[in-house]
């Protein structure tokens, strides 16, 4: 009796085996499906958020402001550019205009020379010396001076011509004062040396006397 049932309870016993695996399998599958659909989303799936407009508007002021820093720096670099190109080109006209102004300056002792040694044979030579050669002198004097004041107005050096004119201090030196008879107070009376002056610019003072009134 006992042999006979065996067979039949091992057979019970592998149906229930059977049942119980197939629930267990079932019961994973439905966990793994509500897993899934449960889980966390694809990253790549979530929305993107645009910048509100407000923002938008914040970032475009902020744009505008650099733009117009950097307009107002591109400027002033510019004008100080034309400024130091400015600046150097007045320099190398005045080194041009000036650059001879030291050797203006030994010349016109020269001329200073020149025009006294004409003075004296201008009074040696008078209409009643009849020293011919003198007279030739003086002629080839004056004519030398005429030609180097020439030279020098052709390259900006000019004489001054005080007399009679208001003092200067930028251009004359008082050396003495003499009675204004005929003249106004402060106007120039006499000359003792003359001034130069290269394009303008004064590079001889003219040693002057100043008419004063005279003390009685």
């Amino acid at each position: 009796m006992a042999a006979c049932c065996l067979p039949a309870a091992r057979r019970r016993l592998g149906a229930l085996l059977a049942l119980g695996a197939a629930r267990r399998g079932s019961t994973a599958a439905q966990q793994r499906s509500t897993g899934d659909e449960c889980g966390p989303e694809d990253p790549h799936d979530e929305p993107k958020h645009p910048l509100s407009d407000c923002a938008l508007e914040h970032k475009a002021i902020r744009l505008e402001e650099q733009v117009r820093d950097l307009t107002e720096r591109y400027r002033k670099a510019l004008a100080d550019s034309e400024n130091v190109r400015r600046r150097t080109q007045k320099f190398v006209e005045d080194a041009k205009l000036f650059g001879i102004q030291s050797f203006c300056r030994d010349l016109v002792e020269v001329a200073d020379i020149l025009e006294k040694t004409a003075e004296s044979a201008a009074e040696e030579a008078e209409p009643s010396n009849p020293n011919t050669t003198l007279k030739k002198i003086y002629e080839g004097l004056s004519l030398i001076e005429a030609k180097l004041q020439s030279v020098f107005a052709k390259h900006g050096l000019q004489k001054m011509n005080p007399v009679g004119g208001k003092y200067d201090p930028y251009d004359h030196e008082i050396v003495c004062h003499v009675p204004a008879e005929g003249m106004q107070p402060g106007t120039i009376a006499l000359v003792t040396q003359d001034g130069y002056k290269l394009h303008g610019r004064t590079i001889r003072h003219a040693l002057v006397g100043v008419a004063v009134e005279s003390q009685e």
